[in-house]
């Protein structure tokens, strides 16, 4: 059951974040941006914000920083695009 609130969570932060980002993405990719994100943000972020992840539980901070990490994903891919 948790596998299916992750998965959840994780499409719906990737729809805010591409919408943000005004990236129009699938349903899949905003799935594994989200998840590479929380990722990202659980490595980097959570230290410097002294937040968890969404890996420890679903809460507003957690979601936030996943979010955030999600942005940062998205930015990449923008960036890494116009290069090529």
């Amino acid at each position: 059951m948790n596998i299916i609130i992750y998965l959840v969570a994780a499409a719906i932060i990737g729809w805010v974040a591409s919408e943000i980002m005004h990236d129009r993405a699938s349903l899949l990719i905003n799935i594994i941006v989200a998840v590479v994100g929380a990722f990202l943000a659980g490595y980097f972020l959570s230290p410097i914000f002294h937040v968890g992840t969404i890996n420890d539980a679903v809460n507003i901070p957690t979601m936030l920083l996943t979010l955030l990490g999600a942005i940062i994903v998205i930015a990449i891919v923008h960036l890494l695009r116009r290069r090529v």
